[in-house]
């Protein structure tokens, strides 16, 4: 049996906080395991939590505390779907809290450094596989938001020009 699961490197010494936050905040997560740090462990004080292994969505992640070695970037993200609006403005905020940072198209980082996508299910239907001009609209409208916002993205795809973004 072959078992694959997330793995990221906090060098921040954040892993047990970020799960934790994740437990509180994103449904179907929970904190696991927390291995704590023997002595003589590098870049990891003695005591400390070293090792968690957590749940985000249901999916199991692996969070190593080992120095500042290596960084989270954008190369890896979740991808958080949701249904509604409401969904998506919850957890935008949420994420971009407490130093969390916006980005682009519905990427934003939470303010351990992870990136995520938080995306409303509809914006596959609306933006597709870019082969009509509705689906072009609703991208070009996609790509000139933070926070994905759906009903903008709706306008977009019927072609009402007159439709912007919520400030």
């Amino acid at each position: 049996m072959v078992d694959i699961r997330t793995h990221l490197w906090f060098g921040n010494n954040k892993a047990e906080e970020a799960a934790r936050f994740y437990a509180e905040h994103i449904p179907d997560s929970s904190v696991g395991l927390v291995v704590k740090a023997p002595a003589g462990m590098p870049g990891v004080e003695p005591g400390s939590s070293m090792v968690v292994e957590f749940t985000v969505a249901g999916m199991p992640v692996t969070g190593l505390n080992a120095g500042p070695t290596f960084k989270l970037d954008d190369a890896f993200s979740f991808l958080l779907t949701v249904d509604t609006q409401d969904e998506v403005d919850h957890f935008w905020d949420v994420l971009t809290s407490e130093g969390g940072e916006p980005g682009p198209c519905g990427w934003c980082k939470d303010q351990f450094g992870v990136s995520w996508q938080v995306i409303p299910k509809r914006l596959e239907e609306l933006c597709g596989d870019y082969t009509t001009e509705a689906n072009m609209r609703a991208t070009q409208a996609m790509l000139q938001m933070g926070k994905i916002d759906i009903p903008t993205l709706e306008a977009a795809y019927r072609g009402d020009v007159t439709a912007t973004q919520p400030a």
